[in-house]
């Protein structure tokens, strides 16, 4: 299967522990950055309460939604802890410092 990569933009335009939003024929993706500058991107949309999740806390390699305090898995988009639920992720890849995303969904977001 091919991936269409797009290029969503430089890795400093998103702030350590920070997101931003991107939309693409696959809808708002959220792009987030951890403090140790790995980048994954998912779906800007909490399953729950359809909170936002460019908008929530990251804290290592999980987002907290704004709304509801629901935990996600940045890597996957699963819901952690008693929260059941998922969004999804996508495939994403830095080179010379800008940031690609696949257009395909992923089951795990890459490195």
């Amino acid at each position: 299967m091919s991936n269409d990569w797009i290029d969503i933009g430089e890795i400093d335009a998103i702030p350590r522990r920070g997101a931003r939003c991107v939309t693409t024929p696959e809808g708002r993706i959220a792009v987030f950055r951890t403090q140790q500058d790995q980048i994954y991107a998912l779906e800007n949309r909490c399953p729950h309460k359809n909170g936002p999740l460019s908008e929530g806390i990251v804290h290592g390699a999980s987002v907290t939604c704004p709304l509801h305090n629901w935990v996600f898995d940045l890597a996957t988009g699963e819901a952690m802890g008693a929260d059941v639920g998922q969004v999804r992720s996508y495939l994403v890849r830095i080179e010379d410092g800008r940031i690609l995303m696949a257009l395909t969904q992923a089951m795990v977001a890459a490195q």
